[in-house]
């Protein structure tokens, strides 16, 4: 067994070093396509990140943009309304400086005063703006303040018997309430 034993082994440990070789070039080729295969996937998914990226800087630009154009359109909106409104005042307040300007007597004075008034609430009442009824009403917390209350056997109880203060609104929309002195009904009171 000597040297044909030690042959035998030599040629059984070439033997086992060539398959370990061709092992190992067969798991760096497969190791070799593995991360091939991952440097692929990671080049893919890496370009869809930067797509979604710049898709969503596109869609935030276009986000403010639009922000932007709404808030200048709502300012231009509510210069053009104010426009309006302040374009039915002006003839009344034209009004108010000729009659400051005025030599005449006080009743004269007093009549353009009252043509005045009525000029203002026709440009109110163009605007929408109506007056809260209140005298004879019920007492309503919703449009209207009580200053006081008033001993009376005219009104029922917890009607309006005096308007100090108009209420306006405008549509729905209460602007101001009106400020009123409500009936305490005497008779209704003593039964």
């Amino acid at each position: 067994m000597g040297m044909k034993g030690t042959e035998e082994t030599t040629a059984a440990t070439d033997q086992e070093m060539v398959s370990a070789a061709e092992a190992e070039e067969s798991n760096t080729a497969a190791g070799a396509e593995a991360a091939s295969v991952l440097q692929s996937e990671f080049d893919q998914i890496k370009g869809e990140r930067d797509q979604y990226a710049d898709r969503l800087a596109r869609l935030q630009a276009e986000f403010e943009n639009a922000r932007k154009r709404e808030a200048k359109e709502r300012a231009e909106f509510r210069d053009y309304a104010v426009g309006n409104a302040a374009e039915e005042f002006l003839g009344v307040l034209d009004n108010f400086q000729l009659a400051l300007k005025s030599t005449g007597s006080p009743e004269q004075f007093r009549a353009g005063i009252e043509l005045i008034a009525k000029q203002l609430d026709d440009a109110v009442r163009n605007l929408g703006v109506t007056a809260v009824e209140t005298v004879g009403q019920q007492f309503d917390p919703r449009t209207m303040e009580a200053l006081g209350s008033v001993e009376t056997a005219e009104y029922p109880d917890d009607a309006v018997v005096d308007e100090i203060r108009k209420g306006y609104r405008i549509k729905e929309r209460l602007l101001r309430p009106a400020l009123v002195r409500v009936a305490k009904n005497t008779q209704t009171h003593q039964a």
